[in-house]
């Protein structure tokens, strides 16, 4: 028989509880339609097997003779006549119309999941619920319809699954420093001097994302600054007459290292720090440590757009994507040792790629998609910037940075 039973229709909807908690909790919604068909058997079912028919409809008005106020349902019945048979009244079908309604027919981990995640977001409408008030016309009772609200909904649905796993004592401390942070206005803070117990780095490195959807629904994402030391970058500038300093191996923040009065004509970016802190002076250059997929933050130096910007990485797929990631945002760097020839040339140094990148990079040339594509297909494999010798590396970045800047001669 194809009659649905209790427990199927409770699945079903526990898949529906599943997928919809975030957006019913997120948008407080009061009413939902949730219908679910009980498939009830025809005339010929029932006389194959009465009793299967029989138990089938018992089990669905024990259902609703045990629903309580927290688990109220409807069933909708209806009456056959069949010539057989004779009259028949049936269950066809399920309705819930709000989401307690459905958590309490499902119940189980998933109902108190439910109810869980539904107060936790509740406590953030009321606890952030001035920020949308005051964009509210006065008189306006509707205030999270406000497009502050719209932003706070959509801050709760995008890190439910957050929300739903911290301890109780968790969440609150996530909302004390929400909180904190939209009401102190105090520029760039470090996580040690927030006053709130329990919060250092760690617990920012943790729970970042939250904090900071938090604070971008309620309209203060600027005061995230709290939750990041600004990225620091090395470099080392190999020609002493491009700025008036003692220092040519420096590591600062990028905001500082972009105000530097460098005019280099070009700049070398190694994946490689051994290979930054190996570069001869050379005239007109600088060389900066590229620190892997950081090295987007190379791209915020002020002085490097008018520079030649030549890139080395390993020969590798993720030294391609670090490769493509920095092109997205300079488009005109060049690659050096990142060919295929160079891949071929030193074979017997190659080493397996155990976890290979697999994104799609837009940004390559043919030549470097024709390298990338010969790694994979030798079984993802990997060159190591490194195992380059020194010699043959330094020949191919003179070729690479042209004539106009070559080494100083030693």
């Amino acid at each position: 028989m194809t009659m649905l039973s209790v427990a199927e229709a409770r699945t079903k909807a526990r898949t529906r509880l599943s997928s919809s908690m975030a957006l019913w909790a997120a948008e407080a919604t009061g009413e939902v339609r949730v219908e679910i068909a009980l498939k009830p058997p025809t005339e010929k079912q029932v006389l194959s097997d009465q009793t299967a028919a029989a138990d089938w409809a018992g089990s669905w008005r024990a259902v609703e003779g045990k629903a309580g106020d927290a688990s109220r349902l409807e069933i909708d019945w209806e009456d056959r006549t069949w010539a057989r048979v004779g009259r028949q009244r049936v269950p066809i079908r399920l309705r819930l119309l709000t989401p307690d309604e459905v958590a309490g027919f499902v119940g189980g981990d998933a109902a108190r999941d439910w109810r869980k995640l539904r107060d936790r977001a509740q406590l953030i409408r009321e606890r952030f619920r001035a920020e949308s008030n005051d964009t509210a016309s006065i008189g306006d009772e509707d205030a999270e319809d406000t497009e502050d609200g719209s932003s706070l909904a959509a801050a709760i649905r995008s890190q439910s699954k957050r929300i739903l796993s911290l301890s109780d004592a968790a969440f609150v401390t996530a909302v004390d420093v929400v909180d904190w942070l939209r009401t102190h206005r105090l520029g760039s803070l470090r996580p040690r001097q927030l006053p709130i117990r329990g919060v250092d780095s760690k617990w920012f490195e943790t729970h970042r994302s939250l904090v900071t959807a938090l604070l971008g629904g309620t309209g203060q994402v600027d005061a995230v600054s709290v939750l990041d030391a600004e990225p620091r970058l090395r470099l080392r500038i190999l020609d002493s007459t491009l700025i008036d300093t003692h220092l040519d191996d420096i590591t600062a923040p990028i905001s500082q290292l972009s105000r530097l009065p460098l005019s280099p004509r070009v700049v070398f970016v190694f994946e490689n720090l051994e290979s930054v802190l190996a570069m001869p002076e050379w005239q007109g250059a600088v060389a900066v440590h590229g620190s892997g997929y950081a090295v987007d933050g190379t791209a915020r130096l002020q002085w490097i757009a008018g520079a030649h910007i030549i890139y080395w990485g390993d020969l590798d797929s993720h030294g391609f994507a670090i490769l493509n990631r920095l092109r997205s945002h300079l488009p005109a760097v060049d690659s050096v040792l990142m060919d295929e020839a160079t891949l071929l040339t030193h074979r017997d140094l190659w080493v397996p790629e155990p976890k290979p990148s697999t994104g799609v990079l837009a940004h390559l040339t043919g030549t470097e998609a024709r390298a990338l594509d010969r790694l994979r297909a030798e079984g993802d494999v990997r060159l190591e910037q490194e195992r380059i010798p020194w010699d043959m590396a330094l020949n191919r970045l003179r070729t690479a940075a042209g004539e106009s800047s070559v080494p100083h001669d030693s």
